[in-house]
């Protein structure tokens, strides 16, 4: 099968090669799955570079997740059947961007029927992050202005749809006017440019001078830190990540005298500690899709020879919305 793997750790676009290696098998416990489509996400091009907080051995294949039709079980296997469509996150180092995939059984989950292949793929890590980062640890609720970084990106369209589900007053932050549009077709009520706007002075002027109950912030540096400038009392920043590149320090005394709450959210671990919970999501955010509520907003489609190329352009930020990689 073909499958992309990076030999040397670099930018994605030098550091992945397209090669063709033999048909996995599955383990004990295992499904070996023919991917339709996975997702390109920031992670992958911080698995390219080494600085994921998973460093999978060399070579690996990056994408870390997938939606695929089920082609075999391995031993002890129940619940899943061959030809079942399932989501599930990669099992590195043997990622999502082949032909074929295996990933451990326990971790899958059933596609939304509503959904694609390429909206399936995409919507598992985003989606639950953003209902984890939303409902379990801001507690967002109906009427609250919830502020939304990089609301043009995979992540933040999902935060933007699941912010308007909830009922919030959604205020979306881009950096440029194409990513504007997109944000507005995402759902949010106001969107600010970055680039020509401040967004801490629209905020205010938006909530009349209470700022936003809850951040919700996938990019670090600046954007944290002129959020905190923009919090409202008692309210919520969840630490999604850092796609600027810069983590930033927080000043405690200044969480203290605001009377806010700093919150992280690492999705993963959800997994392990309380797959229970993540299950719980899956099954409203299916019910969520059907009704149409949420829609993972896929810009492109993009051929297995076209994925270094794909996150190349997510890690450089010049995209909107998500993007698939999608197996003919």
């Amino acid at each position: 099968m073909k499958a992309w793997r990076v030999h040397e750790n670099g930018e994605p676009l030098a550091a992945m090669r397209l090669d063709d290696v033999p048909d996995p098998a599955p383990g004990p416990g295992d499904l070996l799955v023919r991917v339709l489509a996975a997702g390109v996400n920031f992670p992958d091009a911080l698995l390219c570079r080494g600085q994921y907080q998973i460093r999978p051995p060399l070579p690996f294949t990056p994408g870390v997740e997938l939606c695929g039709e089920v082609l075999r079980t391995g031993e002890g296997v129940t619940g899943v059947a061959v030809g079942d469509r399932i989501i599930s996150p990669a099992a590195l180092p043997h990622g999502a961007f082949a032909e074929l995939a295996v990933v451990p059984a326990a971790g899958v989950l059933p596609a939304p029927p509503a959904l694609d292949d390429a909206q399936a793929a995409v919507m598992h890590i985003g989606y639950q992050t953003g209902w984890f980062g939303l409902h379990r640890r801001a507690a967002l609720k109906a009427g609250e202005t919830l502020l939304v970084h990089a609301a043009a990106g995979g992540v933040g369209t999902a935060a933007v749809q699941l912010g308007k589900a909830a009922g919030a007053t959604v205020i979306g932050v881009v950096g440029g006017a194409a990513k504007a549009d997109t944000a507005k077709a995402a759902g949010c009520d106001v969107v600010v440019d970055r680039h020509t706007e401040d967004f801490v002075a629209v905020v205010k002027e938006a909530t009349g001078g209470r700022g936003a109950d809850v951040v919700y912030d996938p990019v670090g540096g600046e954007a944290y830190t002129r959020s905190a400038k923009c919090v409202a009392f008692e309210g919520r920043i969840v630490v999604v990540g850092f796609t600027s590149g810069t983590i930033p320090t927080p000043g405690l005394n200044h969480v203290l005298v605001k009377n806010y709450s700093v919150l992280g959210l690492h999705w993963g671990l959800y997994n392990t500690k309380d797959p229970e919970a993540v299950r719980a999501c899956h099954d409203e955010l299916t019910r969520m899709a059907a009704q149409g509520t949420i829609a993972p907003l896929v810009t492109e489609r993009v051929p297995l020879a076209g994925a270094a190329d794909a996150v190349q352009r997510v890690a450089d930020g010049t995209t909107t919305g998500r993007l698939a990689i999608v197996n003919s």
